[in-house]
């Protein structure tokens, strides 16, 4: 069985049939990962109405201008939310200002705290800056790294720290070859897998709208980075993603 740790269900062109897709591809347990107000929103009804989707509640760096509170503060409390975020720094294309992607990843930190949810990072071209909002206001027990993008020194610094890596359908593209070399020394009790999906679609199916039925592709690229059969990585992501995220 595997477990998409972090997709986004439903979403423009992506509906329910997803899930059932998912489900026969051996894909049992999806996180479907909330942005803003309207798709964490929809990630929650989505969970309510699918025992093996969980949602979380979070505002994406590119519309940290909403500010953290457009986010109803009784979704944290919801049964079927298991995190805060995706959340963090997105350097690459500053959709938000940077002092207010700052704000609001160190406010959604305090939330994950204060709920005692797991943190999704996004992070992309601000490695230096989101270690250094995590250390200033202390990483959340259960944190992960989410479509880890960095190579080796980005990987060692976030499991140094007691972070989680996930990794998303680029590990299978062919000039990623330092994000394998992360997923090669990650530990396999800190590792999950994901599609990010209806973005980053895996290869062979590149040009396609990616879907959680892709996550075995996900896998098998990661047990082949680490020279492990694919079994033993799907077993760990199973249990990782389990722990991670709290489910039942």
């Amino acid at each position: 069985m595997w477990a998409d740790s972090h997709c986004h269900v439903p979403y423009e062109g992506v509906g329910f049939e997803v899930i059932d897709e998912a489900v026969a591809a051996g894909v049992t347990r999806l996180i479907s990962v909330g942005t803003d107000a309207k798709q964490s929103a929809a990630a929650i009804d989505v969970a309510r109405a699918h025992d093996n989707v969980w949602a979380t509640v979070g505002l994406h760096p590119h519309d940290a201008v909403n500010g953290v509170d457009s986010l109803d503060s009784v979704w944290f409390t919801d049964p079927r939310v298991v995190a805060v975020g995706e959340c963090g720094l997105d350097y690459h294309y500053d959709h938000s200002p940077r002092d207010v992607q700052r704000r609001a990843f160190a406010e959604q930190i305090a939330l994950a705290h204060r709920h005692d949810l797991a943190l999704v990072i996004h992070t992309r071209e601000a490695w230096d800056d989101t270690f250094d909002i995590l250390a200033a206001e202390g990483r959340p027990e259960r944190t992960v790294f989410h479509c880890f993008t960095g190579g080796p020194i980005e990987a060692r610094r976030a499991l140094d720290i007691g972070a989680t890596l996930s990794f998303s359908g680029i590990v299978t593209f062919k000039g990623a070859a330092e994000v394998r070399e992360a997923a090669a020394l990650c530990p396999t009790d800190r590792l999950l897998v994901e599609t990010d999906s209806p973005f980053l679609t895996p290869v062979p199916h590149r040009g396609r709208p990616n879907t959680p039925a892709y996550v075995p592709l996900v896998g098998a690229a990661v047990a082949g980075a680490k020279g492990l059969p694919v079994e033993e990585i799907e077993a760990a992501t199973w249990n990782n993603t389990s722990v991670i995220f709290g489910l039942q």
